[in-house]
């Protein structure tokens, strides 16, 4: 008797159940909460994220299961869309669109830039040509939206073409905007010079109230007009915005930059970091989602130089192609990037506010190809 109840104790216990797989993705959890303590990537994200994904591997508890808690979170947050829906309002309450309004051509690198995403699209087509991957023309764009280095954006179009990869490419774009600092700046050192990086961008001119408040609504009217698809995306940027720039509502901005974001914030890290359990992730088609990411962002961020290369010498210099990097919408954390590359070649060359035109112009570009690629694929 008394060794049939030891038996029963230490079946339940966790070292009874661990798995190497369940001990691998604590680990990756681990590394993603010392990133974000210690080497301060992007800790809004990697946090809850990297706790997540330890939580979501202890055995026996089920946490991240279909009535565990992060599951609930999950179902509820992700798998409808609201999250990134929610997430995108309390974007445009904290961004100010005055860089754009002021300089509307950076436009043209926030388009540049999501030339990855339809880079990564064919790429998805590709790899089935081996072995173990059966992507569908719907799976490949769910995956390419990855390239726009925007997670609510990849979360909202793949719960729509691929809720079967969401988990997978949830990580994978939240991982890839988390690791901006990481990735970018060999990229933008790669493609520019010396010379090109210390080029100095003259002042922004000054952007009147009436205009912060027109452009939202223009936004969201060429919207209506010409992609009513992208409505969900844009509405709610657009109306976040709105509420910043309108001057009469500062308790509902306040409330969009602070207390709604952080708390969706907190719960959809938690539910990205749920889809890091080992039986969920460490199959061939998450792997091959992961390097398509990788791959998406590396060619957005290119397409984006390459594209500021172009204005710089069309501008006779006046434009510093480091800019176009800031085009992968992951705002604001690409625009300080910029800034940091630029300062290093010239402790006096503050690029954040030029930088914060093309990465406004990536949000909108992102939400926009998301609009495309459901009217064609998902129509």
């Amino acid at each position: 008797m008394q060794n049939e109840l030891i038996d029963k104790l230490w079946i339940t216990t966790g070292i009874a159940n661990f798995e190497w797989g369940q001990a691998l993705m604590i680990c990756v959890g681990l590394l993603l909460l010392y990133l974000a303590i210690v080497r301060k990537f992007e800790p809004l994200l990697l946090v809850p994220i990297g706790f997540g994904a330890i939580l979501s591997n202890i055995p026996v508890a089920e946490i991240s299961g279909p009535e565990g808690m992060l599951g609930l979170i999950y179902h509820a947050g992700i798998e409808t869309g609201i999250f990134p829906l929610l997430i995108f309002m309390g974007v445009g309450a904290l961004t100010d669109f005055g860089a754009l309004i002021a300089m509307p051509r950076t436009l043209l690198l926030g388009a540049a830039a999501q030339f990855g995403i339809f880079t990564t699209l064919l790429g998805a087509l590709a790899l089935n040509a081996i072995p173990g991957f059966e992507f569908s023309l719907a799976d490949a764009a769910a995956i390419g939206i990855i390239g726009g280095a925007d997670g609510p954006t990849a979360i909202f179009l793949a719960s729509r073409l691929a809720p079967d990869l969401l988990g997978a490419i949830a990580v994978a774009a939240y991982s890839y905007m988390a690791l901006v600092p990481l990735i970018q700046p060999p990229i933008m050192r790669l493609l520019t010079t010396e010379k090109e990086r210390k080029i100095k961008m003259k002042q922004l001119r000054p952007v009147s109230r009436t205009e912060k408040i027109i452009f939202p609504l223009t936004v969201l009217l060429l919207c209506v007009i010409f992609l009513p698809t992208a409505a969900p995306l844009i509405g709610m940027l657009t109306f976040g915005n709105l509420l910043r720039e309108c001057g009469v509502v500062e308790r509902l901005s306040n409330a969009a930059q602070n207390e709604i974001i952080n708390t969706v914030t907190i719960f959809l890290g938690l539910a990205v970091g749920s889809k890091l359990s080992a039986e969920k992730f460490l199959n061939v088609e998450t792997l091959g989602i992961l390097v398509l990411g990788m791959l998406a962002f590396a060619v957005g961020t290119a397409a984006g130089i390459l594209m500021g290369k172009l204005m710089c010498r069309l501008s006779g210099g006046k434009i510093n192609p480091l800019i176009g990097a800031a085009g992968v919408s992951a705002v604001p954390m690409a625009a300080r990037v910029v800034n940091k590359v630029g300062l290093e070649s010239d402790h006096h060359n503050f690029l954040l506010m030029h930088a914060m035109g093309p990465n406004v112009a990536g949000v909108i570009g992102s939400a926009v190809a998301a609009g495309v690629l459901l009217a064609i694929v998902g129509g």
